[in-house]
């Protein structure tokens, strides 16, 4: 849109279905999105106007709301269904708060894709070989690159907390500083939009997926979840002597109650699978557990007043703002019908079949069809044309024959 008509309040309108665009570019039946197609008006947040540090031409990116023509809420907008949870936690006078651990992998362009993906020449004229974990050092190889996402990031506005290298072949994660989920939400998809963007000025292609690497460990996007009183400011996990308090054991129930059913939202493409199957620390599990990373659900160690729940599940391929929304209503169902959670895990332990989740995007498409919960928490309109959307995209999925089932198959008798 022109900045001269941005600036008039000219209204930007788009066809409802498009909320529903599978990745492959097509649409589910007109059924799920209102048969005539009407037109969804776009509204600009205020706060989320950026000019683009990486153009070179003045160009500037608005985050919007989905909004129907009469004024409220697309059903079909993620960024409306999260918003809606955050007015139910407001109802109770509770506010969420959230941080993100977001995971990716910086490779060389992969103009093949029958070809695996591979790390970028680096500074020094070599290709990291996966022995850089943690490194103080892990990025000078790409630090161009890093140079101006930093700057990039301090323009848009986005707080970084640590930034680091992580366990695969030039695989990094950013952890963003804890706020508002809306807030975190939008950041979360800007940093994804800047770095893919900055890539391409370098040379480079930043990858999301959750799996991109065989035998490497795949991105999460790890949802940090606490909950303040209004009017008080205090985090409500927490009673007056530092203890777990009881809306902390029925946030673990809800989350627990609410995982297998939104597997489908926290992994919604068939490689979310073979990061969960393939776990790395990417449990695949509703068990809860006190500082566990083979837990799903994680309590790391912290003082009282940052006491929170960590929801390992998601990928760093799930949309930001339907991760969050469904990690936070599945916790205010559990406060609000007093759920208790199972015993906390530690140490090695086997996964009980009540707390184990669909290990393929078909079986748990096949959950979210079966989840009176989540038709209740997101309504009827949203899940069905999720799961119509994805239903597309494992279609397509398996239109395709893969290259090892030409490499094992093919010679049997």
């Amino acid at each position: 849109m022109t900045a001269e008509g941005f600036l008039e309040g000219r209204r930007l309108q788009m066809a409802r279905g498009v909320l529903l665009q599978c990745i492959m570019g097509g649409y589910p039946p007109a059924r799920f999105y209102g048969s005539d197609d009407g037109d969804l008006a776009l509204v600009a947040e205020p706060s989320m106007i950026h000019p683009l540090p990486w153009s070179d031409e003045p160009r500037a990116l608005a985050i919007c709301d989905a909004d129907e023509l009469s004024g409220e809420s697309s059903n079909l907008s993620t960024r409306g269904q999260l918003k809606n949870v955050i007015a139910r936690y407001a109802a109770r006078g509770l506010a969420p708060v959230v941080a993100t651990e977001l995971e990716f992998f910086v490779f060389a362009p992969n103009t093949d894709p029958t070809q695996p993906f591979r790390p970028p020449v680096g500074l020094d004229g070599r290709r990291e070989d996966g022995q850089a974990a943690f490194s103080v050092s892990s990025n000078n190889g790409l630090r161009p690159f890093f140079s101006e996402v930093y700057k990039c990031m301090a323009a848009l506005g986005l707080p970084r907390d640590t930034f680091m290298h992580e366990m695969g072949v030039s695989q990094f994660e950013i952890n963003l500083l804890h706020g508002d989920p809306l807030l975190l939400a939008d950041q979360t998809f800007l940093f994804k939009h800047l770095l893919k963007e900055v890539a391409l000025k370098h040379g480079l292609s930043v990858v999301c997926m959750a799996k991109p690497l065989a035998h490497t460990p795949g991105s999460s996007m790890h949802i940090h979840q606490s909950i303040v009183d209004i009017a008080t400011g205090q985090n409500v996990f927490s009673d007056d002597h530092g203890q777990p308090t009881a809306m902390f054991r029925h946030f673990i129930g809800g989350q627990q109650a609410g995982m297998a059913d939104f597997t489908a939202l926290f992994a919604p493409n068939v490689n979310s699978y073979q990061r969960l199957c393939h776990p790395f620390a990417s449990p695949n599990n509703a068990c809860w557990s006190h500082d566990n990373r083979a837990a799903g659900l994680r309590i790391p160690a912290s003082s009282p007043v940052a006491r929170r729940v960590e929801n390992r599940l998601p990928g760093a391929d799930a949309n930001p703002y339907l991760a969050i929304a469904a990690s936070l209503a599945a916790g205010l169902h559990g406060i609000e019908h007093e759920l208790e959670p199972s015993a906390a895990i530690q140490g090695e332990f086997e996964v009980p079949d009540n707390l184990s989740l669909p290990c393929t995007l078909h079986a748990a498409l096949e959950r979210l069809k079966r989840s009176q919960l989540a038709r209740e928490l997101f309504g009827q309109e949203f899940i069905e044309g999720y799961i119509a959307s994805k239903t597309m995209e494992l279609t397509s999925f398996f239109d395709e024959i893969t290259p090892w089932e030409r490499r094992v198959l093919a010679a049997q008798a």
